[in-house]
């Protein structure tokens, strides 16, 4: 049976994971906050591209969506060390339990050490991320006066250059 290791005096005991597979359930609801996170960077660098924000914020925000997927991979390494180090526990039962946290941290390690730092491109937020910058960005060349991509174009007088925006009110 899964979990149960057996003594050298032939009596069956139980090594119980309840309280790590409970702590790895809170780790993975934490993935789900890292991704909240990206969207809300992700929401913040489109605003500041569309309202031509200074370039150094729109780096600002290419930074924080890098650390964040740095993040994101880091703890989807420790869970799966983690998941990795049970379930071969499990399968082996061992008479004498092992030390856990070094057999964590040896498959952790051991994961950190295939990283490279453009491994982060590859997560599916930051892809998308870089996809829409371009998109919008790209959208935005293409208007006479890119200052003015949110004004309302009922609003807008056209020159034979350039938009000028004009209220259609008069004060």
């Amino acid at each position: 049976m899964p979990g149960r290791s057996s003594s050298s005096s032939g009596s069956t005991r139980y090594i119980s994971f309840s309280g790590v597979e409970s702590a790895l359930s809170s780790l993975k609801n934490f993935q789900a906050c890292i991704s909240s996170g990206m969207d809300t960077v992700s929401s913040v660098a489109l605003d500041l591209v569309e309202t031509q924000t200074e370039v150094s914020s729109e780096y600002s925000m290419d930074r924080a969506m890098v650390e964040f997927a740095k993040m994101d991979r880091e703890l989807s390494h420790y869970v799966k060390a983690v998941q990795s180090t049970i379930n071969h526990v499990k399968e082996e039962r061992p008479e004498k339990v092992p030390d856990l946290k070094l057999l964590v941290e040896k498959k952790f390690l051991a994961l950190q050490d295939k990283n490279s730092d453009a491994d982060f491109k590859d997560n599916e937020k930051f892809v998308q991320y870089k996809q829409q910058l371009r998109e919008l960005k790209k959208q935005l060349k293409t208007l006479p006066c890119p200052a003015l991509a949110s004004v309302w174009f009922s609003d807008v007088f056209y020159t034979s250059y350039t938009f000028c925006p004009l209220p259609l009110w008069s004060s």
